[in-house]
């Protein structure tokens, strides 16, 4: 899986998000990602339920093709 199919998948799952996904490591290495997503669903969560969002999105991904994420979450607001 490579970094463009992470972020379609974040972006099919949360309204409105616009996810950035790149390798953070060796690019070679395409199980290990760092995720950057801005989304409006994120407004008045807390953090963890911020990236728990994200998680559910890539849920049956993760372990498998996914290994690792560094993941920054943000509303638009916070981004601007």
């Amino acid at each position: 899986m490579d970094g463009d199919a992470v972020a379609d998948l974040i972006e099919a799952e949360l309204p409105d998000a616009e996810a950035t996904v790149t390798t953070p490591r060796d690019p070679d290495d395409d199980k290990h990602y760092a995720v950057e997503v801005v989304s409006p669903a994120f407004e008045g969560k807390s953090l963890v339920d911020q990236h728990q969002l994200v998680h559910d999105a890539l849920d049956e991904y993760l372990t498998d093709e996914i290994h690792a994420i560094e993941l920054t979450t943000a509303t638009p607001d916070e981004r601007a």
